[in-house]
């Protein structure tokens, strides 16, 4: 009779190499074991590296914040569940019961409902402001304001803000100041070189790039802010997935050559329909016809991004024609697709505002917002041109 094969209680040590994995290893491991008390203490107390719960850090989070760092020219950033959940840890890192946020009136749906609805829940107040005028919001502030929250390029109506005159007002009242570079990306600009105090990214979008990881990225200038940043992520446990940082990471790898692809094709495609029957507008900071188009030349140097929004005549009907005529266009609440995605916010992002909200802000129901994918040029013309004949028809 044989003995019953030994299966051992723990896993085996990883293998022993002379070479090294040329794709990042993937670890997904909530736990990572010390040698004894001592050795967790001195990790803990940052004497030595190292990990020991996956909430309060892991090895692909942490390569993908580095990467992330490098590129705004940030040091300790800090990788999120989402793009949300880094705006939060911002939020909830640096302000208290009794404190007040000044945000721009143009920021992302999810973004206006946490300044409108959840952060007067906890004792936050909150307003809004025109992030393309220093002076409305010199007006706005607060003597209990403590920080200013906007987007270098805003969701969905691209206007762009006034950041270095919003920056020296900020720094002249000892306010932090806040900026969503998602939108523009550290390709087209990097906040920290402009007064930014706090950088935010929603890493699912064109960082990563391609629709299958969500993930958020912050980082601060002082140290202690950083800190307090991370604290509040880990606990309310804003934690990345490690595969979701892993996927990211792969993401990032090629992200110059998708953002640069996709910007010489959005300024055509911005173009183009700009001449169409039918379409009442295009909004692309790269025209001269866009209301911020003086301001997004000395401030982006000529990067204008993968991102476009044109409206319609013809409302609701139009809107379904068009997006039933371009089945190869991905109609999708997101962006961040290597692919072209077409966004309608007053049905996704922008639905919990009141119509007339959304109106104030130049969003119709002919309005849509367009993220340029790698695809070539003459194939999105030839889609776009369909269904803007088809929206016109609906009509």
């Amino acid at each position: 009779m044989t003995d019953t094969p030994h299966i051992p209680a723990r896993r085996l040590p990883w293998p022993e190499s002379g070479s090294r994995p040329v794709a990042s290893p993937l670890s997904p491991s909530v736990v990572y074991a010390t040698p004894d008390p001592d050795a967790l203490d001195a990790q803990y107390e940052g004497r030595t590296k190292g990990y020991s719960y996956a909430r309060e850090g892991h090895p692909n989070a942490d390569l993908l914040a580095a990467m992330i760092d490098r590129m705004e020219g940030a040091t300790g950033g800090i990788v999120t569940g989402s793009g949300m959940a880094a705006v939060s840890a911002a939020v909830l890192g640096a302000l208290k019961a009794g404190d007040h946020v000044l945000g721009g009136d143009q920021l992302y749906g999810r973004s206006l409902r946490m300044l409108s609805q959840d952060l007067p829940r906890l004792g936050i107040a909150t307003s809004l402001a025109d992030p393309t005028d220093a002076a409305g919001f010199a007006a706005a502030l607060r003597p209990e304001t403590r920080m200013i929250l906007i987007e270098t390029v805003s969701n969905p109506t691209l206007r762009v803000a006034d950041i270095e005159g919003i920056a020296a007002l900020a720094h002249a009242h000892g306010i932090v100041l806040a900026v969503d570079n998602t939108f523009t990306t550290p390709r087209a600009l990097r906040p920290f070189q402009h007064g930014a105090d706090i950088v935010i990214h929603s890493v699912t979008k064109l960082l990563a790039g391609h629709a299958d990881a969500t993930l958020g990225y912050v980082a601060a200038r002082d140290p202690d802010l950083a800190q307090a940043i991370k604290v509040a992520a880990t606990t309310w446990g804003l934690t990345p997935s490690p595969f979701d940082c892993w996927l990211a990471e792969r993401g990032a790898l090629s992200f110059e050559l998708r953002y640069d692809r996709a910007e010489q094709t959005a300024a055509r495609l911005a173009d183009h329909l700009a001449n169409l029957t039918g379409v009442a507008r295009v909004l692309y900071p790269g025209r001269a016809d866009h209301p911020d188009h003086n301001r997004a030349g000395a401030l982006l140097q000529g990067r204008f991004g993968n991102m476009f929004s044109f409206e319609l005549a013809g409302g609701r009907a139009a809107a379904n024609a068009f997006t039933r005529a371009c089945p190869n266009i991905a109609f999708a609440p997101t962006l961040g697709d290597i692919a072209t995605t077409l966004s309608h916010p007053a049905s996704s992002s922008h639905r919990a505002l009141s119509a007339q909200d959304r109106a104030a802000l130049g969003i119709s129901e002919g309005f849509f917002r367009v993220s340029v994918g790698v695809e070539p040029a003459e194939t999105l013309i030839e889609e776009m041109t369909r269904g803007v004949a088809a929206a016109a028809a609906a009509v």
